[in-house]
């Protein structure tokens, strides 16, 4: 596909000259985004009701229309973090992405695991890339790049992310232990957020986001919905050929990423057909939504 233009996510519709502003810079435009955003978990505040529920902004003119309702300034405007679009990984990436296309810088995001977090567990995370020109740069539009990764967050090296696939695929080869991959370590909270079962949804979140259907982290369809938190079950070969095709196709292999495509495409297991079922961490019971863009 080509990541320059606009998917039904990505698309600011009405609120589009609000990007007009930004600056020309990726550094620069990130910095925007962080202005704009604070983290449902890691933000310091806690958010409940109405405030709590814009983690289920599905989509980026969503999520501009409510900053504006809010603060109804400039994006580059000072925002007081109480004041921001309560999000996750997810919001960062898809807003930068947006803010990316825009300006006709072509950008993706990219579903995985960050070793950079916690100690001895790698954290679901979402991470944008773009690409300079000559190569597609990996960036974590959520960190300030003044912080304490010991790695460049503009500019990440290979190591500090790794693709749901490439775990995936290590978890079935017994090399990896599924268990330190997740959103909570925490072997007895209500639902077990960790482990193969969680490994095998993101890599299918990986797919979705990279053909243009940049979905929420609780977004499930298919047989994402038959087997919560187990793998009894599930379609794992389904999963390990998409992850073998991702993997591939990560590593420039041109053939893989058509066939990814076209399957992406044709196979409804793949994909949302209309509509999902939402497992929100608002804590809000799971429903089915209609998968229905704003109008404006």
């Amino acid at each position: 596909m080509d990541y320059a233009i606009h998917t039904d996510y990505s698309d600011p519709r009405s609120y589009a000259h609000l990007f007009d502003a930004l600056p020309d810079d990726v550094p620069g435009i990130a910095a925007v985004i962080r202005n704009l955003l604070i983290h449902y978990r890691g933000g310091g505040i806690t958010f409940t009701g109405d405030r709590l529920a814009e983690i289920d902004h599905r989509w980026v003119s969503s999520m501009l229309a409510t900053d504006q309702k809010r603060n109804g300034t400039a994006l580059a405007v000072p925002r007081e973090p109480v004041d921001r679009i309560v999000g996750c990984c997810r919001d960062y990436t898809l807003l930068f992405v947006s803010a990316l296309r825009h300006k006709g810088i072509p950008a993706r995001s990219r579903v995985g695991f960050a070793v950079y977090f916690k100690e001895a567990f790698n954290h679901d995370h979402v991470v944008a890339e773009y690409w300079n020109g000559d190569r597609w740069v990996m960036i974590d539009a959520q960190l300030d790049p003044a912080g304490q990764e010991p790695f460049n967050t503009e500019d990440m090296p290979a190591g500090p992310f790794a693709s749901a696939a490439s775990v995936w695929l290590g978890y079935r080869s017994g090399s990896l232990d599924a268990d330190s991959y997740g959103a909570d370590p925490n072997p007895d909270a209500p639902l077990r957020l960790h482990g193969g079962w969680f490994v095998r949804t993101y890599v299918h979140y990986q797919l979705a986001h990279l053909q243009g259907d940049e979905l929420l982290l609780w977004d499930n369809w298919g047989t994402l919905c038959d087997t919560p938190a187990t793998l009894d079950g599930a379609d794992v070969d389904l999963t390990d050929d998409i992850a073998r095709l991702l993997v591939a196709s990560d590593n420039g292999d041109e053939t893989a990423t058509k066939d990814l495509a076209e399957r992406y495409a044709s196979d409804p297991r793949l994909r949302p057909t209309g509509r999902s079922y939402i497992t929100s961490p608002t804590g809000a019971p799971p429903v089915w939504v209609e998968l229905v863009p704003p109008a404006a």
